[in-house]
């Protein structure tokens, strides 16, 4: 699809407006993952959402202490313009938290359970496993026999595992990038065929290494957020990553609250992009409100962006505008169509 030109197509047939929400909703999106992770949000069986984790709806425990702590001076650091901020929270954060383990004023039970206490524990050095590949076998889900889905549960699966794959790093890379600035005044990237085909070779060998897919990821925003605007910063990245695989014990000792104050932080930051949407349009707004929505409660970036696309069409379609979409949008319409209503489609082709 990237040699093709297919993705970048896709990309630039999205209206303008609508690519600055689903930057905004990429930003609600994981300021919503770093207070869930912090235990800021919690849920209950009344609730679908609640404030904090304990039944009574209420912050309890030393990690929301620290998330809390490393959030506001992070904030601070930033009205204060100081450079590198979030880096010196996430550093003032974990040392605030190793202090507070090693004086032994709090308990296993006050950081949520032994994984969660930041202490090191033996050598910070590691040797890590790189027996990942195993058994490939490309087509063999599409069989009936022992090991096999059968080729129409087989193909339902790929093609929703495509188009999340396909829309997450296409929303991500539209959201990440216009906060570079990298965007021009169409939202247009230069030099983005090079950037989906790096995303698409790295989803090809995640899959091969039996791993996680290595796509584009919406916590890059934290280095855009540091000034990253370039190629090296992901160069850079990498290689540190390439590091810690050496000294993963160490790298345990940042506790997920501090790292989940960084996610909130960046997510406040990318909600600027609201002052390039024309709210006073009603065709626009409308659409623009459901992308940034949608993708945090339902947890999925694809879906928010589904959820913009089709209500964009059928608002133009419904005041007589239904030239104004483009052909291309009126396909993703349809795509999205079966991706939100894939369970009926599987119930009436008897797919499980």
């Amino acid at each position: 699809m990237v040699v093709s030109g297919l993705r970048e197509k896709v990309m630039n047939g999205i209206p303008l407006p609508l690519k600055h929400a689903i930057t905004m909703g990429i930003g609600l999106f994981i300021a919503f993952i770093g207070l869930v992770n912090a235990g800021f949000v919690g849920r209950n069986p009344s609730n679908p959402v609640q404030l904090g984790t304990n039944p009574e709806g209420h912050l309890q425990g030393w990690p929301v202490a620290l998330f809390a702590f490393t959030l506001l001076l992070i904030f601070v650091l930033q009205a204060r313009r100081t450079p590198g901020a979030i880096l010196i929270g996430i550093v003032s954060g974990t040392v605030l938290a190793v202090i507070v383990n090693a004086t032994g004023a709090v308990s296993v039970a006050d950081w949520g359970g032994a994984t969660s206490v930041p202490a090191l524990h033996g050598s910070p050095f590691s040797a890590p496993n790189f027996g990942l590949f195993g058994h490939v076998s490309v087509f063999g889900a599409f069989s009936s026999g022992k090991n096999g889905m059968g080729f129409i549960s087989a193909s339902v699966a790929v093609f929703t595992l495509v188009l999340a794959g396909f829309f997450d790093a296409m929303a991500t890379i539209i959201g990440v990038g216009t906060e570079a600035g990298l965007a021009d005044e169409q939202g247009r990237m230069p030099g983005l065929t090079k950037a989906l085909l790096v995303d698409g070779a790295g989803g090809i060998m995640g899959g091969l290494a039996g791993a996680s897919g290595n796509t584009v990821f919406v916590e890059s925003a934290t280095g855009v957020g540091e000034g990253a605007r370039t190629g090296l910063a992901s160069v850079v990245t990498g290689s540190v990553f390439a590091l810690m695989l050496f000294f993963s014990p160490l790298a345990q000792v940042v506790p997920g609250q501090v790292a989940a104050a960084a996610l909130v932080v960046v997510g406040s930051m990318m909600m600027a992009q609201a002052r390039h949407i024309p709210w006073a349009d009603r065709e626009i707004a409308i659409p623009a409100f459901l992308m940034c929505a949608v993708m945090p409660m339902t947890y999925s970036i694809t879906a928010g962006v589904g959820a913009g696309v089709i209500s964009y069409v059928a608002i133009k379609a419904g005041t007589g505008k239904w030239r104004e979409p483009g052909g291309l949008m009126w396909g993703l319409t349809l795509v999205f169509f079966i991706y939100f209503f894939i369970g009926p489609i599987q119930s009436l082709l008897g797919v499980h």
